[in-house]
């Protein structure tokens, strides 16, 4: 029976495109390099690529394309977001944040600065104290901005194949009983029991573990990643699973 990549080859890029934007997680995975093979026909749809794209607000096949295209054909799509940027995701903050510099991170894939702005968002959104000792405290988070945890989820979400984030931390930690010590392995923080060193141990691409980013610091023990995956803000983004 023919796999999906070999099946893909053969159809117009109009019908790859709905394939890859309506088929399962796992199917919509299995076409990942399929479509990064078909950039130049990605290219030469022109303002029509995002109009066959599904309108959801953190649809991850449009990140992907994004990715690409940046990859690619990267002065074309600089040329594409200064005719349009509504092309980007919309990432609206409650606390006047701008998260077009974490976008533009995550479109380039530089991973690592990404996580750099997280952390400092995060440190916004937990007020002046935060920000002036360089971490947030566990007690901080619940009265995090909601809209603007949903922002950061959202991006991360959808610029990983929907493979990091805060809701699929959560998710996973689910799967494995809500047992941390499970957990830190599942997503590549501990290694043979020894935590991985910050940040040249950590696997700053799309190859990295499911779960592996954003990072949370572990030192002072689990109460500030517990707080972040029970925020009341993952229940909207964990019924969208």
């Amino acid at each position: 029976m023919p796999s999906d990549t070999s099946a893909s080859a053969n159809i117009a890029i109009e019908e790859l495109l709905e394939k890859f934007s309506s088929g399962t997680l796992r199917q919509r995975r299995r076409l990942v390099d399929e479509v990064e093979s078909r950039s130049d026909e990605l290219k030469g749809l022109g303002s029509k690529l995002f109009e066959t794209l599904p309108k959801e607000s953190d649809d991850w096949s449009k990140g992907w394309i994004l990715q690409v295209l940046n990859r690619h054909h990267n002065d074309y799509l600089k040329d594409l977001l200064a005719k349009d940027s509504s092309i980007l995701f919309d990432v609206p903050s409650s606390s006047d944040i701008d998260y077009g510099p974490l976008q533009q991170s995550l479109i380039e894939e530089r991973f690592e600065e990404a996580d750099r702005i997280t952390s400092e968002t995060l440190r916004c959104l937990a007020g002046p104290s935060s920000l002036e000792r360089g971490y947030v405290y566990f007690s901080e988070v619940e009265a995090m901005s909601e809209v603007d945890l949903i922002s950061l989820d959202l991006l991360w979400n959808a610029f990983s194949q929907d493979k990091f984030g805060f809701s699929v931390q959560a998710r996973l930690l689910e799967s494995l009983g809500g047992r941390y010590d499970k957990l830190w392995s599942r997503i590549g923080w501990k290694v043979d029991g020894t935590w991985t060193r910050y940040p040249i141990a950590f696997t700053w691409s799309l190859k990295a573990p499911e779960g592996h980013m954003p990072l949370v610091n572990q030192l002072r023990g689990v109460r500030l990643m517990d707080a972040y995956l029970n925020h009341p803000f993952l229940k909207s983004r964990l019924k969208k699973s």
